[in-house]
C-alpha cells in the first residue's frame, strides 16, 4: 500500500481534544502521513490562540486558514464561513491529501467539508448521525454526512441514522466517542493541583459550567442569565465557568460570565479555555457539570459526574441515566442541581454508565483509513433502506 496522506481539519479547542489521539496514531503509523489543517477559533487571539497547543503536542501545522470571527452575528458568521470555503480550498489544493478528516457539526468543519467536496476530495466524517435540535449545528452535521464518503459514528443508533440518510453500510463504522479515549489517555490533575492552577479554592463540592448559545433561538445568549441566577442559590459552591464557543451570541455570554466572576472573587473562576487536561480534571472532581455542551452528554458521565443539561441545544442525543434535563429557567435549573447533588444520583454517576463505547475509537478510525479502497471511495451510491419497487414516472 502506498503511503497515504491523511489531512485532519480542526477549528476549535474542543474538537482538537477529540481528534488528538487519532492524529497521534496517524503520525506514528509508517504507512500514513499526517497533515494538519488549522482554522477557526484556534487562530484567534481573543479565543486563546489555541493553535499553540497543537504544536506543543508535537504536531506540525501544515496550513493555517484564518477566519473572521470578531463579528459573531448571523451575517458575520455566514460571511466568515463563505470566505473560509475559498481559503480552505486553496489550502487543500496545495496539500493534496488522499482524504480529509473532519469531526462534528460546526460551521468551520462545514466549510472544510464543502471545500473538499467541491475539489472532489474524499471526506471522512467523525460523530455523524447525531441530533441536536436546539442548534443550527444539526443541519450542518447532516450536510457533512451527505458530502462525506466514510463515516465514524459514536453509537450504533447513529450508524443506523447515517445509513437511513442513504450512506452505504460498509462505509459506516461504529467506533464510539473519541472523547472517551481522550479521557482514558489523560493523566488527570489532583484537586489541589487544579485549585492552584485555577486560582480558587476547591475544598468544597464545586460546579463546572459550560454554556453555549442556543443558535436557533431569537436571542442565543438569553439563557446565561438563568444559569447565573441559579448559581446564586448555591453561594457556598465554588464554580469554574468556561467561556462559550464562537457561535452567534458567544461574546455576549462571555461578557456576562466575566462580570459574574468579577462580582464573586475567590469563589468563581471564568476561564476562556481550560484545555483538555484541566477540563477533564475539573469535570472528574466536580460535584455537578452544568450547561448545554456536548461534553456534558458524552464525556462527563464517563468521568463519573452527574450533569444538568439546560435547554434544547442537545435535544436528540443519546443520554446516560445521570444526565438531568431541564428548561432554561433559574428555578428549574436550581431544582436540577439539587437532584444532581443527591446521594442517589452521586452514587449512580460513580458507576460511569455511558452509551458511547469503550474508549478505543482512534485505533478503529485509523484501521479503516488504512484499509479502505481509496480508488473507489470518491464514488458514492445512494443506499435505499427499502427495496426499489419500480422506476419513477
Amino acid at each position: 500500500m502506498a503511503n497515504r496522506k491523511i489531512c485532519v481539519f480542526t477549528g476549535t479547542r474542543a474538537e482538537y481534544g477529540l481528534l488528538r489521539l487519532t492524529m497521534r496514531r496517524i503520525q506514528n503509523d509508517p504507512d500514513l502521513t499526517l497533515q494538519t489543517l488549522v482554522s477557526g477559533a484556534h487562530l484567534s487571539d481573543r479565543l486563546g490562540a489555541t493553535w499553540r497547543r497543537i504544536e506543543e503536542d508535537g504536531f506540525a501545522i501544515d496550513a493555517k486558514v484564518p477566519m473572521a470571527l470578531d463579528d459573531d452575528g448571523a451575517l458575520g458568521l455566514a460571511q466568515a464561513t463563505g470566505a473560509a470555503v475559498a481559503d480552505l480550498a486553496d489550502a487543500l489544493g496545495h496539500l493534496a491529501p488522499d482524504i480529509l478528516v473532519v469531526l462534528g457539526d460546526r460551521y468551520e468543519a462545514f466549510a472544510a467539508a464543502t471545500a473538499a467536496m467541491l475539489l472532489r476530495l474524499p471526506i471522512a466524517h467523525v460523530h455523524g448521525g447525531e441530533i441536536t435540535e436546539g442548534a443550527m449545528d444539526d443541519a450542518m452535521r447532516h450536510a457533512i454526512t451527505k458530502m462525506a464518503h466514510l463515516h465514524f459514528t459514536a453509537a450504533e443508533a447513529y450508524r443506523d441514522r447515517v445509513i437511513q440518510m442513504g450512506e452505504m453500510p460498509d462505509r459506516v463504522f461504529t467506533v464510539g466517542a473519541p472523547g472517551l479515549e481522550a479521557i482514558a489517555e489523560t493523566n488527570l490533575m489532583t484537586r489541589d493541583a487544579l485549585a492552584k492552577d485555577i486560582g480558587i479554592a476547591l475544598d468544597k463540592p464545586f460546579f463546572v459550567i459550560t454554556y453555549h448559545p442556543e443558535t436557533l433561538g431569537t436571542d442565543p445568549a438569553t439563557g446565561i442569565g438563568a444559569v447565573l441566577s441559579a448559581l446564586d442559590d448555591f453561594p457556598q459552591a465554588p464554580a469554574i465557568i468556561t467561556h462559550a464557543n464562537a457561535d452567534i451570541g458567544g461574546q455576549a455570554i462571555n461578557a456576562r460570565i466575566n462580570a459574574y466572576a468579577a462580582e464573586h472573587p475567590g469563589r468563581v473562576a471564568a476561564i476562556p479555555t481550560l484545555g483538555m487536561r484541566r477540563y477533564f480534571s475539573a469535570v472528574a472532581a466536580a460535584a455537578v457539570v452544568i450547561g448545554n455542551s456536548s461534553s456534558g452528554i458524552i464525556e462527563a458521565p464517563f468521568l463519573g459526574t452527574p450533569v444538568v443539561n439546560i435547554g434544547s441545544r442537545q435535544d436528540g442525543r443519546l443520554r446516560a441515566p445521570t444526565v438531568i434535563d431541564c428548561t432554561t429557567d433559574a428555578g428549574t435549573i436550581s431544582d436540577a442541581i439539587r437532584r444532581a447533588l443527591s446521594p442517589d444520583m452521586q452514587a449512580r454517576a460513580a458507576r460511569k454508565e455511558t452509551p458511547y463505547g469503550r474508549g478505543d475509537s482512534a485505533e478503529r478510525i485509523v484501521d479503516a483509513l488504512k484499509s479502505v479502497d481509496m480508488a473507489t471511495l470518491a464514488h458514492k451510491t445512494f443506499h435505499d433502506i427499502r427495496p426499489r419497487t419500480g422506476t419513477a414516472a
